[in-house]
């Protein structure tokens, strides 16, 4: 049967609102940031296109694998049996779809800009999409989550330049630390469901205090590699405002969460890392602007 025009805008708005669309500001601005340093200035209009099309691509279609992936996980999680998959407002060859022609379009965007981006994306794929599977073996999906991530900003980097530096992987490992801290704490209201299905996880594994620890020891190496990704850059006083900024808002992300308490997780998880992202972008770009290094 074919779907009428606004019938298939309205089955991708519902695929659009399964993927957390709008969560694609989490990696984004870093990978920006990245560019922006990489071009010493302001990049080519087409290079930051190219880049956007590229991460909406590669996010896109990580996140609908991961639906499919966890379809019938999600049926048994009182959590997530509300997602579109499990309740039969999508259909599994529509999710399929969606991903396959995301990922075309990420491979696409990479081939658009240079043949080392090109080059390299099946093996950003094979990481995105690997991830969906890895809280079945191990408990540091977390870290494979923040990889997938943290590609961002190197991926920026290589479009840019067609080459990669030392300064965009330091960033990249940023995004990897941060992205595992906030992740831990997300899967603080998985235990019970983990320790049933037999699936990996820190909070499952170490119990809730000591997975917050964790999560804070993650962070804390979040903080620290700003530090230096700041002097690797020679930024200035604006940029470690911004970084100030960060801790205080990762500081206080981490106070809204108790071993007992998971009531504000959403709020961590969700509202917080928005803020996180795109104000290390705001204050970056502003230092660079500042020090004569966008113009």
């Amino acid at each position: 049967m074919t779907l009428s025009p606004a019938k298939a805008i309205s089955r991708v708005g519902i695929i659009l609102e399964m993927i957390k669309f709008e969560h694609t500001v989490f990696a984004l601005p870093f990978a920006l940031t990245s560019a922006l340093v990489a071009a010493n200035g302001i990049p080519k209009l087409s290079v930051i296109g190219w880049i956007l099309v590229a991460m909406v691509g590669a996010r896109s279609s990580a996140m609908a694998f991961n639906r499919i992936a966890d379809y019938q996980l999600d049926k048994l999680n009182r959590r997530t049996a509300g997602r579109a998959l499990p309740t039969g407002v999508l259909k599994l060859g529509e999710v399929w779809a969606f991903t396959i022609v995301s990922a075309a379009v990420f491979v696409f965007a990479a081939w658009e800009l240079n043949f080392l981006a090109f080059a390299l994306s099946p093996i950003v794929l094979v990481v995105l999409l690997g991830y969906s599977y890895t809280k079945r073996f191990t408990n540091l999906s977390h870290l494979v989550l923040g990889l997938a991530l943290g590609i961002a900003p190197s991926g920026a980097w290589i479009a840019v330049k067609g080459t990669l530096a030392f300064a965009p992987m330091v960033l990249s490992a940023v995004v990897i630390f941060w992205t595992a801290g906030f992740d831990v704490i997300y899967a603080l209201q998985d235990i019970e469901f983990d320790t049933k299905l037999g699936l990996f996880s820190l909070p499952k594994t170490l119990g809730p205090s000591k997975a917050l620890l964790a999560s804070r020891a993650f962070h804390a190496l979040t903080v620290g590699l700003l530090i230096w990704y700041g002097l690797l850059l020679h930024l200035g006083l604006v940029y470690y405002v911004g970084t100030g900024f960060v801790t205080l808002l990762l500081a206080y992300e981490q106070s809204l969460v108790k071993p007992d308490d998971f009531s504000k997780v959403n709020t961590a998880f969700f509202t917080i890392n928005g803020f996180v992202s795109v104000g290390f972008f705001l204050f970056t770009a502003a230092d660079l602007l500042i020090r004569g290094r966008l113009l």
